[in-house]
């Protein structure tokens, strides 16, 4: 099977390829011909996957699957939400997204946040969703070299390291992300 996951994050692209079976090909947006930025103007997560699955299902014809992501964090009221990757401007700046971030929890002891990822997958004509949430807390500081966003500053619950000090393969059986891409992959390919 060969399907497109509607992203040109390449980190996204690898992570997503590592989980998937030989059995399902992954293609991402170069691979297609796609080099325009789609537009991402819902005011959810779950919103912004279904635009950008619609998008490229109806402009390109593929079946597709289309993520958004985001930090939700409790003492914040859910932000930055749906607007993490741009949450210090429109640069989509990682380490100024988390700079900002930590300034803003600099006085708050609740430092509980969640990340959530939705999938939104068209194949064959119908639409499906899947939802992953990894609950931690933002640190006091940044720590790790792997990962993006930010896993430097989120600690899982139950973890004494923040993400980015898993390796690929830790991060994954574990993340937001893994867990919706581990319920698109049961419903593509079920044993």
């Amino acid at each position: 099977m060969q399907i497109v996951f509607a992203s040109a994050n390449k980190n996204k692209i690898a992570e997503i390829r590592n989980m998937l079976p030989k059995s399902i090909i992954l293609l991402g947006l170069e691979d297609i011909g796609c080099f325009e930025e789609i537009p991402e103007t819902a005011d959810t997560i779950e919103g912004n996957a279904i635009l950008k699955a619609d998008y490229i299902t109806g402009k390109y014809g593929y079946d597709c699957f289309a993520d958004d992501s985001g930090l939700e964090v409790d003492a914040l009221h859910g932000a930055p939400g749906v607007y993490s990757a741009r949450y210090a401007g429109e640069q989509k700046n990682a380490v100024d997204n988390m700079h900002k971030l930590l300034e803003a929890l600099s006085e708050e002891e609740d430092r509980n946040a969640h990340f959530k990822t939705v999938l939104a997958l068209n194949l064959n004509g119908e639409k499906h969703l899947f939802t992953g949430i990894l609950n931690g807390k933002i640190t006091d500081g940044m720590r790790g070299d792997n990962g993006f966003g930010y896993d430097p500053v989120f600690q899982p619950e139950g973890y004494d390291r923040n993400l980015a000090e898993f390796s690929m393969e830790e991060k994954a059986a574990i993340s937001h992300r893994g867990i919706a891409v581990k319920q698109l992959i049961n419903f593509l390919n079920p044993q």
